[in-house]
């Protein structure tokens, strides 16, 4: 069996596991859903402008929590032993369960967004930009949630580790507030976090709009942000699974 078929078979099997819950599902929709009808009850003129910001946000949150759940409660029932000792290499598996959570958190996003463009006429300027923005967002969370698992023992741990990273980037990320409306001492510090180019690659496919000068920039960021996650992974994930 090819490794891409193995890595189907396991991101398979967690959908089936732990993703299709009515519970997931809906809360993955309705808390994004809410809060962007509240925004657009409060001022529909200007709602739009946050559209990037809480689908990225939708992304940043399910991703890594699910990856981050899923991994750790398999290390504590003792599945994920089981599949270290089956015929399959830690790249497939880090692969299969990143996987998993990518397509969890790339089918919330695509609901709302569908559910905007149905209701509130959302547009798309840029589909290729738009779609890399939420696949390569995908990715790189579901690894930087699997990173956060390997690193701890309990769920909680795995939260709050994570919490340290997702709330902050929250504000300093251009989620809420356009960057051009930053300090320029913040600037720096928001450009180093992967969520700011997730927003503003969606940013650039909804509106037209970008802070950096091309939208090929957030991209090679988030490529590079990709690869970074996926090399750091493999060794934390020899070093910590069995544990």
């Amino acid at each position: 069996m090819s490794q891409w078929r193995k890595i189907f078979f396991l991101s398979r099997k967690d959908m089936e596991s732990y993703y299709a819950k009515p519970p997931l599902v809906t809360w993955g929709l309705l808390f994004p859903a809410v809060l962007l009808l509240a925004l657009y009850l409060k001022d529909p003129g200007t709602y739009a402008a946050v559209t990037p910001g809480i689908i990225a946000m939708t992304l940043l949150f399910g991703n890594t929590s699910m990856a981050a759940i899923v991994v750790t409660f398999e290390k504590r029932s003792g599945t994920l032993v089981r599949l270290l000792l089956a015929p399959l290499s830690n790249r497939t598996i880090i692969l299969g369960k990143a996987a998993s959570a990518a397509l969890y958190g790339l089918a919330t996003a695509l609901v709302l967004c569908l559910g905007l463009a149905l209701c509130l006429g959302l547009a798309v300027n840029s589909l290729f930009f738009f779609a890399a923005g939420l696949f390569l967002g995908a990715a790189v969370f579901s690894l930087l949630g699997l990173l956060a698992s390997l690193a701890v023992q309990e769920v909680f741990e795995a939260m709050t580790l994570l919490n340290f990273f997702r709330f902050p980037a929250l504000f300093i990320s251009g989620v809420f507030i356009p960057l051009p409306e930053f300090p320029a001492w913040l600037i720096p510090l928001a450009t180093i976090s992967p969520l700011t180019h997730v927003v503003e690659l969606l940013r650039y496919g909804l509106t037209g709009a970008c802070f950096f000068p091309t939208p090929w920039i957030p991209l090679s960021v988030l490529a590079v942000f990709l690869v970074l996650s996926l090399l750091a992974a493999e060794p934390l994930f020899r070093c910590r699974a069995y544990q």
